[in-house]
């Protein structure tokens, strides 16, 4: 039945159900419910349809967010899913995964007028599993080929959004990706809680069916070289992420049991597809049993934490140098975490990981924090409080302290290849092109570690750019 918008003066703000907290903790399914039609229809009705949607001006993508959400209000769900992936090429898991209470719900009038924002993912997760459901999710199948091709560095986000522009803009599209999947982070960064892989693996089906073809297990620089893929292809797209994590320099960071976040999760994820990980069967990356700490305040942070809940540890804690006011990570993800179990050790950093004479680490030493002056982010800068050590017991110390790009000239034999200070590719802002001709670069391993919204707009905006480059040569080349 159609419903009237602005109807957040009789409607409250509500989430869609989420499972108890004792059942998601045994188990990596998803922990939302998900909206009924019904709930769905309502909280979309609840849209203000402002004259200036601040909602999809703080969208990454610029998602036509009030059309979609005045769409569902009225039972118009095909033509809802249509506006949301005419701008969106993964609508489904930017719905899941987003932090939408840092962008587009964050920024909703509702939400600065205290009347409880929009529910936006919620929506955009609903509209879209209810496309899938139905069949109304098409692989888009060029009109005509264009007789060019272009490979593409990586499976992540911006990756397969590029390849899905480039395919249905006729262009011939290989993708290469070093893992035994396609999906980067996707699969093997993001736990199952967040993100089900079969949401996944159905778009990467998806881009199968429009005739994009992918190369599982090819390493550039190893499997393939790098000159070779570009006398292979007309143009080349590198869109690898960044992988490096960022190092955790305090004494005893090198003691066994101090594992880098990144290694945790995709051992954790591969276990929940099935494969059989000889870290996580001999221990050293199974948390069960164990006393973790995990250091840092963003989301990969709230990922470890909520992996080791299930996993079976004795004691979950965060220790986080900043209060919760002033952490990176969604609010969301915190709250979630604090259902599940999670203690979290506000203003504290560390000072040392410690073997106890094991060998091996056994606790961490910290040191409580205040806040001091704002530092260059914005953000009250944390300061040491003299002798106020404390000791955490820890058999199991993740550093998540984000991630720095890998020395790509170096990995793919290619010294050309110019980079900026900060370790990420060099790339011309008007055309996306790196230094070397052909070859473009989109995402993390351009921006630095950030937002799947942000791959994704950035595969899209990679994608067009190259096609311009592309049809310039063909004219070029024809006269």
């Amino acid at each position: 039945m159609p419903r009237k918008m602005l109807s957040f003066t009789r409607l409250a703000q509500q989430q869609p159900a989420k499972r108890p907290a004792d059942e998601r903790r045994g188990d990596f399914a998803e922990i939302s419910r998900g909206f009924t039609p019904d709930g769905a229809g309502d909280q979309a009705s609840r849209c203000e349809q402002c004259g200036i949607p601040f909602c999809s001006l703080h969208c990454p993508l610029g998602n036509n967010i009030p059309d979609w959400l005045m769409l569902t209000a009225a039972d118009r769900l095909e033509e809802a899913y249509a506006v949301s992936s005419a701008t969106n090429n993964m609508p489904e898991i930017c719905g899941r995964i987003c932090p939408q209470d840092r962008l587009c719900e964050g920024s909703c009038v509702l939400e600065q007028s205290r009347h409880g924002t929009v529910t936006i993912g919620a929506v955009e997760k609903y509209i879209t599993d209810t496309a899938w459901e139905k069949g109304w999710v098409k692989p888009r199948t060029p009109a005509a080929e264009r007789g060019q091709s272009v490979g593409i560095i990586g499976a992540g986000p911006g990756g397969l959004a590029a390849a899905e522009e480039l395919r249905a803009l006729g262009f011939a599209v290989d993708v290469y990706d070093r893992h035994d999947r396609m999906g980067g982070l996707l699969i093997y960064g993001i736990p199952g809680f967040k993100l089900e892989k079969h949401v996944v693996e159905r778009r990467i089906d998806l881009l199968e069916q429009a005739g994009v073809r992918f190369h599982p297990n090819t390493d550039v620089g190893r499997t393939v070289s790098f000159d070779e893929l570009r006398q292979r292809h007309d143009a080349v797209l590198i869109a690898t992420g960044v992988y490096k994590a960022r190092a955790l320099s305090v004494p005893g960071a090198g003691l066994p049991g101090v594992e880098p976040a990144l290694s945790y999760l995709i051992a954790a994820n591969r276990v929940s597809l099935g494969d059989s990980v000889e870290e996580f069967d001999s221990g050293r990356l199974n948390a069960a049993g164990k006393d973790v700490v995990v250091i840092g305040g963003g989301d990969t942070a709230m990922d470890c934490l909520r992996t080791a809940i299930r996993q079976g540890a004795n004691s979950v804690k965060c220790l986080y140098r900043r209060d919760r006011a002033n952490m990176p990570g969604s609010q969301r993800e915190v709250a979630n975490a604090i259902d599940e179990g999670v203690e979290f050790v506000w203003l504290s950093a560390p000072e040392a990981v410690l073997d106890e004479g094991s060998e091996r680490a056994k606790a961490v030493r910290a040191l409580r924090m205040r806040l001091g002056v704002a530092d260059a982010s914005g953000r009250q800068a944390p300061q040491p409080i003299e002798g106020s050590q404390f000791t955490l017991p820890a058999d199991l110390v993740i550093s998540a302290l984000g991630f720095e790009p890998e020395n790509l000239p170096e990995l793919f034999g290619c010294p050309d290849l110019a980079l900026s200070r900060w370790g990420t590719l060099e790339v011309d802002p008007a055309t996306m092109m790196t230094s070397l001709p052909g070859v473009f670069a989109a995402g993390d391993i351009v921006r630095g570690a950030s937002l799947v919204v942000w791959a994704v707009k950035e595969g899209r905006d990679a994608a067009a750019r190259i096609a311009d480059h592309l049809s310039q040569t063909a004219v070029r080349q024809a006269s």
